[in-house]
């Protein structure tokens, strides 16, 4: 289960039980996001959290990443048993929009902040699946 985390909403997304294919699932309200993680963890097998670290060029920190750090600390408190993995989110909603453009939406649902967010979270957790495949054994 992988998050897109914004102080407005959370993008989420999932994967298939084979681990192939990221799908975007959700945007939820910030205020939110625990009580629908709860929902989801109870009836849905989960593995592990993926947390988009908003990173600015060079690595840097920017104004986003405290508000992602106090999300990374309070989902490993309330869901101790479930790792959490954080990948760089740089150029994920250029890429997303980019996604949503090709796939021909119409215009009002590209603009659509919230369509962004949850497309965002699946390339992040496509992002993770490819790289952990690529992981030497």
């Amino acid at each position: 289960m992988a998050f897109d985390y914004g102080k407005k909403r959370v993008g989420i997304a999932v994967t298939d039980p084979s681990q192939i294919i990221a799908t975007a699932l959700d945007t939820v309200e910030t205020k939110l996001i625990f009580p629908f993680i709860s929902a989801y963890v109870a009836k849905e097998n989960v593995e592990a959290f993926v947390v988009g670290m908003p990173y600015n060029f060079g690595h840097q920190e920017n104004e986003v990443m405290k508000f992602v750090v106090q999300f990374i600390n309070e989902l490993g408190n309330k869901f101790p048993t479930i790792p959490i993995h954080k990948i760089d989110e740089r150029f994920t909603s250029k890429m997303a929009t980019a996604v949503i453009l090709q796939s021909g939406v119409n215009r009002k649902d590209r603009q659509n902040k919230a369509t962004v967010d949850k497309v965002s979270a699946s390339i992040l957790l496509q992002s993770y699946m490819e790289m952990r495949s690529n992981k030497p054994f």
